[in-house]
């Protein structure tokens, strides 16, 4: 008969196994800010604004009709999920930090009288889903934050493999180019010094930047070099269309989420105003799909079907 103590023991050492399974390459920090909660209401103000408006657009445009089954995998704390489960779909979602399922039941309030199908923490590379059982996936944010490529193919070959024939993947990406244009666009060297930025002007940085321009490794780990995201992988259009073909989807639309809408100033004072928002996201929309400029958007959004 095996002791409590020994039960206990093997039960820590199986959990520690499979936290350090979850967690190879992604980065610490990453977590470390989900858990913390600072994801939540991102898509409400300042850029999220905007990413999030146009990519509820291209669903609308491209999802099958509801009611479809769809799972939301790395979708936070639900902000996608909710929406569509406004529109009458079967909306699963899965996160990988325990902080974001609980925080999902805070949209409940909001969304009186409906409930998503499921609200589970997991790893985007094992999703507890039987095969073929769902119309679309929405991969919003795992794909950036898995640094080895081998596991980036294994997360996608996991969507591809919870999809039906004719099915939709939706990932996002952030491109090569978001962190350098994010801080060129708030250098400030002569501000007082709890608004002074002057990361471009540091040379541990611009190291940085100059990695993720070669090959799109943006190697920030715990973010010892630079505060904001940590080690990550950022994609330009044609590298996001290639992961996706090798994890099994042959063709992908990719879409520039914000166009160059997010450098306009007072961002959330234009956004108030009907007039100015549609005048903004419009340019969004005569800059999307336009290749060569692709990457001042920041953020990508591969629209692929499972044939």
């Amino acid at each position: 008969m095996i002791s409590q103590t020994r039960k206990k023991k093997i039960t820590d050492s199986v959990l520690k196994n499979q936290k350090e399974k979850i967690m190879k390459a992604i980065d610490i920090s990453a977590t470390a800010y989900y858990d913390a909660g600072t994801e939540f209401n991102r898509l409400r103000t300042g850029i999220g604004r905007i990413e999030f408006e146009r990519t509820k657009e291209i669903l609308l445009e491209t999802l099958p009709k509801a009611p479809a089954d769809i799972y939301d995998i790395g979708g936070a704390y639900g902000e996608y999920a909710w929406w569509l489960t406004s529109l009458g779909y079967k909306v699963h979602l899965f996160d990988l930090s325990e902080r974001n399922i609980g925080m999902s039941s805070l949209l409940a309030e909001e969304y009186e009288g409906l409930s998503l199908e499921a609200a589970e923490v997991c790893d985007a590379r094992e999703v507890p889903r039987s095969d073929e059982s769902c119309d679309a996936v929405l991969f919003m944010g795992p794909l950036y934050h898995i640094t080895d490529h081998d596991e980036r193919i294994k997360a996608i070959k996991e969507c591809l493999r919870l999809l039906k024939p004719g099915g939709i993947l939706y990932t996002a990406s952030l491109t090569p180019f978001s962190c350098l244009l994010h801080n060129i666009t708030v250098y400030k060297p002569f501000a007082e010094e709890d608004e002074k930025n002057t990361w471009i002007e540091d040379p541990g940085f611009l190291n940085m930047i100059g990695r993720e321009l070669e090959d799109g490794c943006h190697v920030n780990p715990g973010r010892e070099v630079y505060s904001g995201i940590g080690s990550a992988h950022f994609h330009s259009a044609a590298s996001l269309r290639a992961e996706l073909a090798e994890g099994g989807f042959d063709e992908t639309e990719v879409h520039g989420i914000m166009g160059g809408a997010w450098l306009v100033h007072d961002l959330d004072l234009v956004w108030e105003n009907e007039k100015s928002r549609e005048a903004l996201m419009n340019t969004v929309r005569l800059l999307d799909g336009h290749e060569e400029i692709l990457g001042l958007s920041g953020h990508l959004l591969g629209v692929s079907v499972k044939s």
